[in-house]
């Protein structure tokens, strides 16, 4: 299927690995111009140079931490008109609400609800006017399906949620949508490490927890990034332009009911 984005622009946060680089790469595939950003200037230039192998579209490099106001700065002036933006940032660390300070709160919500906030105000009225524009928060299934040691993700993604619920319906009849897609379990180093922390509090081989685990769910394995990234880029496509407001889980079946 033609996507019908070929030669659009999009801006691609957190996109050096895992989900946001899967993004980045489907999007490149369908000849998106993609703007990829990350803190580390190395891992970066790989993930480029990947994208570039695979892709038909131009990929530029904003080494830049977007949960930081400078980072959202340099990387909106390297790419002012995007007609697609994918926010995404890395979780917080797993632990214990008891030991959470104000601060740990404060950063959660700065890295999870407000850079994406912030993202979203600085796009989307030039959207607006182009009359084109498709916006993809990459939150997690936590939102639907709350895990108790990701509480400071729970809450900062569960708040995006809230947000867009109220925004995204008006810019609808312009032809921007905004949608969140919820991932559920993805075989990137996220997944790696809440697993390790998993398996220690159980007593068990990381890798053995890891396998005996996805036995028993569903698609008996985790998710591979691809797979996530070709759902973003069909909500990015001129197909999904009646897609707006939802919260879209892919978790291979394991939420465990009809709503």
């Amino acid at each position: 299927m033609d996507l019908g984005i070929m030669e659009r622009n999009a801006i691609v946060c957190g996109s050096s690995r895992g989900l946001g680089k899967a993004c980045a790469m489907a999007l490149a595939r369908e000849g998106v111009h993609v703007w990829i950003t990350a803190r580390t200037e190395s891992t970066l230039l790989e993930t480029a140079e990947e994208i570039r192998a695979e892709g038909s579209g131009k990929v530029h490099v904003v080494v830049a931490d977007v949960t930081s106001e400078p980072g959202r700065d340099a990387l909106y002036a390297a790419c002012p008109a995007p007609d697609i933006l994918v926010n995404n940032a890395g979780g917080p660390p797993p632990g214990d609400f008891r030991d959470w300070s104000q601060q740990d709160w404060f950063d959660a919500v700065n890295a999870n609800m407000y850079s994406a906030i912030d993202m979203i105000r600085r796009c989307l009225d030039g959207m607006i006017e182009r009359r084109f524009g498709r916006i993809i928060n990459i939150t997690s299934n936590s939102v639907k399906r709350p895990v108790p040691e990701l509480g400071l993700s729970n809450g900062a993604r569960s708040g995006l949620t809230g947000f867009v619920a109220g925004i995204a319906h008006e810019p609808a009849r312009h032809n921007v949508t905004i949608n969140n897609l919820l991932p559920g379990l993805f075989a990137t180093d996220r997944l790696k490490s809440l697993f390790a922390v998993r398996a220690q509090a159980a007593g068990q081989d990381p890798d053995e927890f890891f396998e005996e685990y996805f036995a028993k769910l569903p698609p008996g394995r985790p998710g591979h990034p691809d797979e996530f990234g070709a759902a973003c880029a069909f909500l990015c496509s001129e197909q999904a332009a009646y897609f707006t407001a939802q919260n879209i889980l892919i978790d291979g079946g394991v939420y465990p009911a009809t709503f």
